[in-house]
């Protein structure tokens, strides 16, 4: 990179070359250049030239990509638009302050797209008709604040990157992105993805305080640690990341935290998630499509519920901004390029003179329809107050001035009362993820196989995982794929969880698993059924299936499974029940609750389970797929 300033940022807007600001850090920001080419895939992006020679390229990845993994979206057909970078310098973040414009962007006929009262409206529906009917645990359901601007695109962008710089504090990347007829400016909370040397970072950030008048106290941020609502959702997104994680790690990946993210209006909970891949990069991004915290889970389901309650596409809403960069030094086997991805969220969007900045709350079963409100409102106020497009809120202990950036405040994380809230956090999850990961060499299943069958939702990446370090060689076949001789032939076979209603012969996925779980039984051979599969089975035996008073989306419970104690994760709407104090239903072993929900079921060559035991929720988890899995392989009692 050349230490040179020339040309000034002001010129350069001026020139209309396309470029883009990043701040990574405290100190400097990163100027790119270069040439705009638009893509159609990941796969396209141009990260070498027509030589072979490896290039550096910044991209913007659209939600609508999603398409790429066979998910359903509002088709925009926005561009995956790609910088491939020909200069790549860093100026001191005192000289950008110096060259970046001042003068206010004067905003016109500012308010949300959706009232007030029709997004609480939408929450009520979400709550009631997607996770009360099983469709998932989470949803992020967006509104966009939008206003019309006269200034000019490039200045307004420079404008904004600087108030960027001086109001937000503990955005992950800072940034302008400007191409033709397409503007950028944000700043982004959140890392989605990273991969440097063969080390894949994702960074988890859910539950959201928005600091009262005056800023954070450790008092008022006790308060929203202790909130179950809040502490769910961000468990709820591990999970999910997780569930990438595994399909993109060898090692499935490790959490550590939880951790603040202490911003300058608002403060966060987070997670951080680590594994080793070899993939692509271009690979990586496409197997991480994208973030729960701004889609929901799972996440194909999340994309179907997006669509069903967005009236209009998302544009580059929850995507990425994605920067390739070469590596320095190759090894065989490795990708030549780490990557760099933060969300795009927090972000201002800059077209044919309409500013817009799109916000969404994450909509689980405790959810308040006013309080998701006021949720959107908050993220909302942290970009346009950091733009200075609306008033400043204050925050405690920093005096805001307008000439430089605004100086760290006391961090909050570093008080005591805090650090001992968010470690208790952990005593609830499972050590499995926690702890580094024991090889699986001296598994007890050592030489055995399994085929798991996906119904859409990608806890079989972590179950497989889970699966492998018991020993089993594992493979895994989406429901609409897997043929009647691979169910026939599989050693052990795992049917695996999903969405929706196991009731619903007019599901082509549904009616797909209750064949695969029929089969499998009429062999009498090795079965292990999952959630849905759980259910499924168990309506084959005669147990009824109906919906819960309340769904358990998310949910930790202490259960007897066939009398050993379990602390087992529950992602689940309906369930089977039986009349209290059954124990067997057929040829099958009922392990229930007093009200009669079943919990688990076992029999000749099949074992079940309604919880996730591959989920951070199920501290037994381990222990107890082993126990299932060994009594349904016949190598020990469940």
């Amino acid at each position: 990179m050349s230490p040179t300033s020339s040309p000034s940022l002001t010129e350069l807007a001026a020139s209309g070359t396309p470029f883009a600001l990043i701040s990574r850090d405290s100190r400097t920001v990163e100027i790119l250049t270069g040439d705009v080419v638009d893509v159609d895939l990941l796969a396209d992006i141009p990260l070498t030239d027509a030589a072979g020679a490896a290039r550096e390229v910044l991209a913007l990845v659209p939600y609508r990509q999603v398409v790429e993994r066979g998910f359903v979206c509002h088709d925009d057909r926005a561009p995956l638009r790609c910088l491939v970078v020909g200069e790549h310098r860093t100026v001191s973040l005192d000289d950008a302050f110096a060259q970046l414009p001042t003068a206010s962007v004067p905003l016109g006929d500012p308010g949300f797209d959706i009232a007030d009262e029709d997004y609480a409206d939408i929450v009520r529906t979400v709550i009631a008709d997607e996770i009360g009917r099983g469709e998932g645990a989470n949803f992020v359901i967006r509104r966009d604040f939008t206003a019309t601007v006269g200034t000019d695109a490039a200045t307004a962008a420079l404008t904004w990157f600087r108030a960027l710089l001086a109001h937000e504090r503990g955005a992950y990347w800072t940034f302008a992105v400007v191409t033709p007829g397409h503007v950028a400016v944000g700043a982004s909370p959140e890392a989605h993805v990273s991969a440097v040397d063969g080390v894949v970072t994702m960074n988890p950030i859910s539950g959201t305080f928005r600091h009262p008048a005056g800023g954070a106290t450790a008092a008022t941020l006790s308060e929203f640690l202790e909130s179950t609502k809040e502490t769910e959702e961000l468990f709820m997104v591990v999970d999910e990341e997780l569930k990438m994680m595994s399909a993109v790690c060898s090692d499935g990946g490790r959490i550590t935290g939880p951790h603040l993210k202490e911003m300058s209006r608002l403060t966060h909970t987070e997670y951080v998630l680590r594994g080793r891949s070899r993939l692509d990069p271009r690979d990586i991004l496409r197997e991480t499509m994208f973030a729960p915290t701004v889609t929901g889970s799972p996440m194909q389901n999340a994309c179907t519920v997006i669509a069903r309650h967005e009236a209009e596409p998302r544009g580059y809403y929850s995507g990425v901004a994605a920067l390739f960069t070469p590596r320095e030094t190759l090894t065989a086997n490795e990708p030549t390029h780490d990557l760099d991805a933060p969300i795009l969220i927090r972000t201002a969007y800059l077209a044919d003179g309409t500013l817009r900045v799109p916000v969404g709350a994450t909509l689980v079963r405790h959810s308040d329809p006013y309080g998701e409100v006021s949720e959107t409102h908050g993220k909302a106020a942290g970009v346009l107050g950091a733009i200075g497009a609306v008033p400043r809120d204050q925050v405690a202990e920093a005096s805001i001035d307008e000439d430089a950036p605004t100086p760290e405040p006391r961090r909050l994380a570093d008080d005591p009362d805090i650090a001992a809230l968010l470690r208790s956090r952990n005593e609830r999850l499972a050590s499995f993820w926690l702890n580094p990961q024991g090889s699986g060499e001296t598994a007890p299943f050592a030489g055995r196989s399994a085929l798991v069958v996906d119904a859409e939702d990608r806890f079989t990446t972590m179950l497989a995982h889970q699966l492998r370090h018991h020993g089993l060689a594992v493979e895994i076949v989406p429901w609409s794929e897997v043929t009647d001789a691979q169910v026939d032939a599989a050693e052990l076979l795992v049917s695996g969880p999903g969405p929706g209603d196991p009731r619903d012969l007019s599901s082509p996925r549904i009616r797909r698993m209750r064949e695969v779980v029929a089969r499998r039984r009429a062999a009498g051979a090795p079965l292990l059924a999952v959630c849905l599969s759980h259910q499924i089975l168990a309506d084959t035996l005669g147990i009824e299936l109906a919906p819960l008073a309340a769904p358990h989306q998310g949910l930790q419970k202490e259960v007897d499974v066939f009398g050993v104690p379990a602390s087992i994760g529950f992602y689940n709407t309906f369930t089977a029940r039986v009349p209290a104090g059954t124990d067997r239903a057929g040829e099958a072993e009922v392990s229930a609750d007093a009200s009669g929900d079943v919990y688990a079921l076992r029999g000749p060559a099949f074992a079940s389970v309604q919880g996730h035991l591959e989920s951070i929720l199920s501290r037994d988890g381990m222990t107890t797929l082993e126990r299932l899995v060994g009594h349904a392989l016949g190598t020990g009692a469940a």
